[in-house]
Order: structure tokens, then C-alpha cells, then sequence
């Protein structure tokens, strides 16, 4: 009997948020389509209020709170590159690196480190679009050793090197205000 009651309240909530389920049973729901990370955790959120909690995917989780964690190194102090970027993601999921590093590695495709790598060209590009920072500022921003290390990565990523990525833009710009 109390495992039909916690059907139905997966199904009231999945309802609620407007997600639709193929199958409910106890322990395992089936969506009709992937939910992002967001969507996982008001999920959770929900089936707590109710007394019930998610017992699958903890990978998925922990995958966006990797993620996070490393915009978050990124985008949101200067400060933070001077950490190394493992023991701070290791706090901050709270989970040995190692640990983590495997499972980001398996379910992404791609190491945390390379994945760092990307996060932080996502964020030079938006530098040289918004063009108030030179490539020195840049670099030091971002804590790279030197301009040419950043080159370097920067073109290993985009397959241009910043200087030419900025001409680009500055053109694509030039020419949508003349159209």
C-alpha cells in the first residue's frame, strides 16, 4: 500500500512541473524527454516536500555541480585561479577529485581540465567582443602565464588566434551596421 502512495505522489509532482512520464514505478520513473540540471534538482526539491527524495543519477548531479563549480572559477572572482582549480572543486562538490575527475571524464568525454580550458576561451571571446580589455589584461585576468600561452590555447580552441577572432568580429559588427 505505501508503495502506491509514493507512485502517485511522483506522479502529482511530475505533473505539477509539467513533465511528462511514460511509466512510474517505485524507484524508477521513465520521462518522455531529458531534463536539464535545473529542471533534476526542482524535481528534487519537490519530491522532498513530499518526504520522498531522487535515489538515481547522482552522477548527473554531481556533473552539474562540476560544472558550476568551474563557471563559478571562471566568470565569477579573480582571485579564485590563484587556488588550484582541483582542491577548489573537490570543496566545493565535496567529493575527492580524483573520484570526480572520473566520473566527469566518463559521462562527459572530455577531462575537467580540458573542460576548464573551454570555460575559460568562452570567457576570453566575451572579453575581446566587449573590447574594453587588451590581450595582456585578458591574460592576467585569467591567469594565464602569458599572452602567448593564451594564444595558444585560444587558437587550439577556436582554430584562430585572438587577434584575428577580434578582426572578425569587429567585421561581422561593421557590416551588420552598414546593412
Amino acid at each position: 500500500m505505501e508503495s502506491e502512495r509514493c507512485i502517485t505522489l511522483v506522479k502529482e509532482e511530475l505533473n505539477k512541473l509539467g513533465l511528462d512520464f511514460s511509466s512510474v514505478e517505485l524507484g524508477e520513473v521513465e520521462l518522455k524527454r531529458n531534463v536539464s540540471y535545473e529542471e533534476l534538482q526542482l524535481i528534487d526539491a519537490a519530491l522532498k516536500k513530499s518526504g520522498l527524495e531522487l535515489i538515481g543519477n547522482n552522477t548527473n548531479q554531481l556533473i552539474g555541480k562540476i560544472k558550476i563549480a568551474i563557471k563559478h572559477l571562471v566568470y565569477c572572482s579573480d582571485d579564485l585561479f590563484r587556488l588550484n582549480a582541483s582542491e577548489y572543486i573537490s570543496e566545493r562538490v565535496n567529493h575527492n577529485y580524483n573520484y570526480l575527475s572520473k566520473i566527469f571524464s566518463g559521462r562527459e568525454g572530455i577531462t575537467i581540465e580540458k573542460y576548464i580550458i573551454r570555460v575559460r576561451i568562452e570567457r576570453v571571446k566575451k572579453l575581446l567582443i566587449a573590447d574594453n580589455f587588451s590581450l595582456s589584461e585578458i591574460a592576467y585576468k585569467l591567469m594565464y602565464s602569458s599572452v602567448a600561452h593564451l594564444s595558444n590555447q585560444f587558437k587550439k580552441i577556436t582554430g584562430f588566434t585572438p587577434f584575428v577572432f577580434r578582426q572578425l568580429i569587429d567585421s561581422s559588427i561593421q557590416k551588420s551596421v552598414n546593412a
